[in-house]
């Protein structure tokens, strides 16, 4: 869900295809269905109305800020760009994409504003997703007070973080939730992960972060396993675990926990759908979620 929408009412449909055209947009002439059909299949919309008819007509359909489209609202006299939704999520950018045709970009996201780049903007500028979001509002707010240090490791590393860090890890759709008994091999863990991937559709490149219990931090198979496949592996502790819902009866309560698996990939997943229910394989567990 990447295109571009515009959204216009009848008499200025010229110019909304004018827009489209310089976008590569398609356009949707209002009606009281047009924003939820744009919010199903699009991920930037512009609206070619009064800010008032766009509010309401996009305020039943708000559900989270990661998930909802970026909305920029366009004045019919053409003169400013305001994105309403998803500034730090696509709108800023749009709006300046739409300064190549003398409207006006109008930023009120305090970062952008003021000259700076958020957490979100880094991202995607870098070309990667944020594992841990409730952590922006912190970081960006530190950004607005001071320069926030920024840490690169490339290689094997151990990173103890407190929830006012972002972190930052390739671009990728899944998160792949693992489980496993001691001892277990890098080998068995890695067939394990290549099965459920290949169950459920999913190229290993499309995996966004690997998670486990912070129980499994010496759990060398396992480590060496997602290292090798070249993938991100965060370790969870017992109340980020136990906070998700784990659909399928897990042994994990003998541990403490709901389960690991399942619970492991939603809490790091972006939209908390499970697409592959927990499948175990000898001595590992997976699961998959988006």
């Amino acid at each position: 869900m990447t295109g571009t929408a515009v959204i216009a009412l009848e008499r200025f449909l010229p110019d909304a295809r004018r827009i489209a055209n310089a976008l590569g947009a398609d356009v949707i002439p209002y009606s009281p269905e047009a924003f939820r059909t744009a919010f199903a299949d699009y991920g930037r919309i512009i609206a070619l109305m009064s800010a008032g008819i766009a509010v309401r007509g996009i305020a039943p359909l708000l559900t989270d800020k990661w998930r909802d489209p970026a909305v920029v609202v366009v004045g019919p006299d053409l003169r400013y760009a305001v994105p309403v939704v998803g500034g730090h999520h696509g709108a800023n950018d749009l709006a300046r994409d739409l300064a190549a045709l003398g409207i006006e970009p109008v930023i009120t996201t305090a970062t952008e504003a003021l000259g700076l780049e958020s957490v979100e903007g880094f991202a995607v500028r870098s070309g990667c997703d944020i594992v841990n979001r409730d952590s922006t509002r912190a970081v960006n707010a530190a950004i607005l007070d001071a320069d926030v240090p920024l840490y690169t490791i490339a290689g094997p590393g151990l990173v103890v973080a407190g929830p006012g860090v972002a972190l930052l890890v390739r671009k990728g759709e899944y998160a792949v939730g693992v489980g496993c008994r001691k001892g277990v091999g890098a080998d068995e863990v890695a067939a394990a992960i290549r099965q459920a991937l290949e169950m459920a559709g999913i190229a290993p490149e499309e995996v966004l972060v690997y998670a486990t219990t912070a129980k499994k931090r010496g759990e060398e198979g396992l480590l060496r396993a997602v290292a090798e496949m070249g993938g991100n592996l965060v370790f969870l502790d017992d109340d980020t675990l136990n906070a998700e819902e784990a659909p399928t009866p897990s042994r994990a309560s003998l541990i403490g926990l709901a389960g690991v698996a399942e619970p492991a990939a939603l809490a790091v997943s972006k939209r908390k759908e499970l697409v592959l229910a927990k499948q175990a394989y000898g001595s590992v567990t997976v699961a998959i979620a988006r």
